[in-house]
Parts: structure tokens; sequence; C-alpha cells
């Protein structure tokens, strides 16, 4: 009797699960019939959204003498990818906010404070190899200055490189971090600036808003896998200005003079030889105000087949297009498109 009841028992189990796992498919099949079904006639379905990557531009505006233009507008440039003319999506100046290009248009009172906040991020890289025995000191003294010369709303890395990298401190507000970063520097091997350059860059890819790159170099790569050639791509597609800040001894190698000049213009940064130590401090106190007088714009690009190399122009426009000259990245490698799908949550 006992056995029968649990015969009986487990057969109305069996019959159970059967039914749930038979409501389950059908719950399933039925669910994917609606949801095609609104694919088709559904307004609000579920759509594939194409996530384009932003492309951000920094831009320096000088006169005729070299003096930073301040005070234009987004409404004062023209911006053109290969060719095609694009829409301006976010605008800042110097250390203000970057801004939606609809809010940074207005002329009367202060805007609304939405965004990103202002400040650029600066990665320092210093070359501390075996060229830099002489002047190692007075090199510490200049960059621990150029360091404590930001604002509060710049936030500093300090790199070190001779054959390997030192990353003496990683991006922060914190200036005293930085400075003993600067300090617990000593010097090494070989240089291999370009290797060096490619890890700065990777780390700098990472965050958000603006970021600039500042090198201080004492003469020509030794070491490096990586051409030069490569790096500035990078640098480019990742919109990251490089500035140069090389001594009296690389100026002993032509090439590598020539390749900081063209790596720096390409990418929107200067290059400066320093011969002596006031040299270096000029230099330096240079690309700090020039951080600061940088446009951000950005824009997000408009369809284009070129999946390669696309070159970028910046313009002014009307009066502002015969007085001033820009500096910025000459163009880029855009990022593969990544595809995300959107569901309505009412759905």
């Amino acid at each position: 009797m006992a056995k029968t009841m649990a015969k009986k028992t487990m057969a109305k189990r069996t019959a159970k699960r059967y039914w749930l796992r038979w409501l389950i498919c059908w719950g399933v099949l039925a669910s994917s019939a609606v949801y095609i079904a609104a694919q088709e006639v559904e307004p609000n379905a579920p759509t594939l959204r194409v996530d384009v990557n932003l492309v951000l531009l920094n831009v320096a505006v000088t006169d005729s003498h070299g003096n930073y233009v301040t005070g234009l507008r987004p409404s004062d440039f023209a911006i053109s990818e290969d060719g095609i003319a694009q829409k301006i999506a976010t605008f800042g100046e110097g250390n203000g906010p970057q801004l939606p290009v609809e809010v940074a248009q207005q002329q009367d009172g202060k805007p609304q404070q939405v965004g990103t906040t202002g400040g650029a991020n600066v990665f320092i890289l210093f070359d501390t190899s075996n060229y830099m025995y002489r002047g190692f000191a007075l090199a510490q003294d200049a960059i621990a200055e150029f360091v404590r010369s930001f604002d509060s709303s710049e936030r500093l890395a300090f790199y070190a490189y001779s054959r390997d990298l030192y990353r003496g401190s990683v991006l922060t507000a914190d200036r005293t971090q930085v400075l003993r970063g600067v300090r617990s520097t000593v010097a090494g091997d070989d240089p291999a600036l370009y290797n060096a350059l490619l890890l700065t860059l990777k780390d700098a890819g990472r965050y958000a808003g603006r970021k600039v790159v500042v090198v201080f170099s004492n003469g020509p790569d030794r070491a490096s896998m990586v051409a030069p050639e490569d790096i500035g791509e990078l640098a480019q597609s990742e919109g990251i200005p490089i500035y140069v800040v090389s001594t009296h001894e690389a100026k002993l190698d032509p090439a590598s003079e020539t390749v900081f000049r063209r790596l720096s213009a390409a990418t929107g940064g200067e290059a400066y030889l320093a011969r002596s130590w006031r040299d270096q401090q000029k230099a330096f106190a240079s690309i700090r105000s020039d951080v600061g007088h940088l446009y951000s714009l950005s824009y997000y690009p408009q369809a284009n087949p070129n999946h390669g190399w696309r070159t970028i122009k910046v313009k002014l426009v009307g009066e502002a297009a015969k007085k001033y000259h820009i500096r910025t990245r000459s163009g880029y490698r855009p990022k593969p498109t990544r595809f995300v799908e959107e569901v309505n949550p009412a759905q």
C-alpha cells in the first residue's frame, strides 16, 4: 500500500514538472512572439543604438604676436572631418567647465554650471636616464616649480623613465604627493622614451576630460621598441597634446630634435629647446600658460565611410579668421564602433 501511494505521488510530481516546463516554454515562446511583433509594429520597440566615440579637441588660439586670444564663442569655430562639416557638441575655455554648446553660446549672464568640470589632467614624464647625470638636480627643481604653478582645478600625475617607467604619483590633486614623487627619482639606465610615452598615453586614455602629456627629455632614445610615428598617431587618436622640453644635449642629435617638433606639432602641443636652467623654467611656464588658455571643443562624428585615418580641420569664422591663428591636432583614427541594445522599460 505504501509503495502504491509513493508511486502515485511520484507520478503526480512528474506530471506537475512536465506541465510546469511546458508552461515555461510556452511563455517564453509567447513572449518572443510578442517581442518580435512589437519590433514590427510598436514605435517604442527595442532598438539597436550605435555608440559613437566623442571627439575632443584642445585648441590654442593666438594673435600675430603670439598672445592668447580669449572670449571666443562656439560660433567662432568651424570643424570639418575629411571635409565633412561637424556640429560642436560641447565647448569650454581654459579651466572653465566644458558645457553643452547651447549653454556655452549664452552671451548674457553666467551660464548654468552643467557638463564636465574644468581643469586639465596633466601627465608629467621626466627623463631620469644616464643622460641626466650632470643636470639632474636642476631639472628636478624646474619640474617641482612647474607642479606648484598649477591651479587647484588641475590634477597631475608624475612619471619618470630610463629603460623602464616609474609611476611616481598617480593622477591626483594633491601637490604634496606629486612633489614627493619628483624628489624620489634617481638617475638610471639608457633612455626608452617612446616605450614610456606609450604607457603614459594608455594611462591617460583611461580618464575623461582634457588631458596633456609634458615630457622633459635630455637626449635621444636609445632603448625603445616603439616607433615615434606610432606614438604620434596614438596621441592624436586619444586627443592628447604632447609638450616636449629638451635640452642642449638633445640638440646634439638632430634626428631627436626633429622628432620632438613633429610629435608636438601633430598632437597640438609644442616643443622647446632649453639650453639652461632658466630656459627650462621659461619653457615650463609657457606650457603652464598654454594649458590654461586652451579651448575645448567636442563633436560626434557625422556619417563617414572612412574607417582609417581621418583628417581634422578647425578654422575660425568671421573677423576672427583674419586676425588669429589656431593650433590643434591634425586628425585621428576612430576606435571600433560599439553596438548597444536599448529596451523600453515600459515593455
